[in-house]
């Protein structure tokens, strides 16, 4: 005899895909208000190549730091290691004469060993993450402004601007077609592999992990040589998109990198961890800013706006761990809870923030005027 199982309510099956449906969700919303707001300059072909571009360059490093945030660990020098890796790129190149073909390699090590003497403070010298980083930003940005000595170096051999700008005709921008790559493989990396496997296992719980015969001191030096070699990578992708690099560039790209990692669902509280996500959360970040300068929003208005973005989503996920935690069931009936009633009118008080910033921001936008 046999008995027919009841079907799963859809809430459930949706369960596992909450990670990418938060974010996609925000991309629709972004797509559908510019549709109404601005149809006519956002959705233009020149500026879609823009917001490809702009997450291209973002893509590696969400990649890497899925993997640092999962096993509870954080980067914040990933911005000093893409100008430091760039910078001494840039040199090999203008003052060694070196190939660029030479040079672009020599560039990734670097940003490698970078990450792994990232790794090494954090893990032979006990210093926290994010002590340990933060520190080390201050190190490698100093390196990178003591070489530099305030130049600008610019005008690179084509195969780098390609790298950073280039398109096949007819084709995608080359530099999407390596974000994207970089995407793939960190895709396959966490879910394929037992580097993976790993990272999940010590960010649920470092102890027992350790328990179980993984080292995780050593898988830890290694999360953050990749993270670092990505950097290096994001690094000759500025350069050549710019066509130039200095001391100062990338400042903000540790902050942009884990606020499109956290939005993707990787919980900052490790064991958690979504590659789709931090792929639409890059891209998501990377309209949303975008959207903001399309309505001739100020730049200070944009940081207010990522910042808020950063803070709910923190917030949603931390919920939604101590929901499961709490075995509270599905997450629509984890809503019915008095947490998940507080999450709700969170959630409509970020929304109405976030409307009343754009308001602000579009009254108080000047329209550029030609000079002269």
């Amino acid at each position: 005899m046999t008995t027919e199982t009841a079907p799963r309510p859809l809430t459930e099956r949706l369960e596992p895909y909450i990670a990418i449906i938060g974010p996609m969700v925000m991309i629709l919303a972004i797509l559908i208000f510019m549709g109404v707001a601005e149809p006519a300059r956002y959705f233009r072909t020149s500026n879609m190549n823009l917001i490809l571009l702009d997450a291209a360059l973002y893509m590696p490093m969400a990649m890497a730091m899925t993997f640092v945030i999962t096993q509870r660990g954080i980067d914040l020098s990933i911005g000093s290691i893409a100008a430091l890796s760039g910078i001494m790129m840039a040199f090999l190149i203008k003052q060694y004469g070196f190939s660029v073909y030479v040079a672009v390699p020599i560039a990734i090590m670097l940003g490698a060993t970078m990450g792994l003497i990232n790794g090494l403070v954090i893990t032979r010298l006990n210093v926290p993450d994010l002590i340990g980083t933060l520190a080390m930003d201050l190190v490698y940005r100093g390196f990178a402004l003591v070489l530099a000595k305030g130049l600008v170096l610019a005008r690179f051999p084509d195969f780098l601007t390609d790298m950073g700008r280039g398109r096949i005709p007819g084709f995608v921008p080359i530099p999407v077609l390596i974000g994207i790559a970089t995407m793939i493989a960190g895709y396959f990396l966490l879910t394929r592999t037992y580097f993976g496997r790993y990272t999940v296992a010590i960010g649920s719980s470092p102890e027992a992990a350790e328990l179980t015969g993984i080292s995780v001191n050593r898988h830890k030096v290694f999360a953050y040589v990749l993270c670092g070699a990505c950097a290096a990578l994001a690094g000759v992708m500025l350069t050549g998109k710019l066509n130039a690099i200095q001391a100062t560039s990338a400042p903000y790209f540790n902050l942009h990198v884990i606020a499109a990692v956290v939005v993707g669902g990787t919980s900052l509280f490790g064991g958690r961890a979504s590659m789709l996500g931090s792929f639409a959360g890059v891209l998501l970040l990377s309209m949303m800013i975008n959207a903001l300068v399309t309505l001739r929003i100020e730049f200070f208005w944009q940081s207010v706006a990522s910042g808020v973005v950063i803070v709910s989503a923190v917030a949603l996920y931390a919920w939604m761990q101590k929901k499961d935690r709490d075995g509270a069931g599905s997450w629509m009936a984890s809503l019915q809870t008095p947490d998940g009633q507080k999450m709700l009118r969170f959630s409509a008080a970020i929304i109405g923030v976030l409307i009343a910033l754009l308001a602000i921001g579009g009254l108080t936008a000047v329209d550029p005027t030609p000079s002269g």
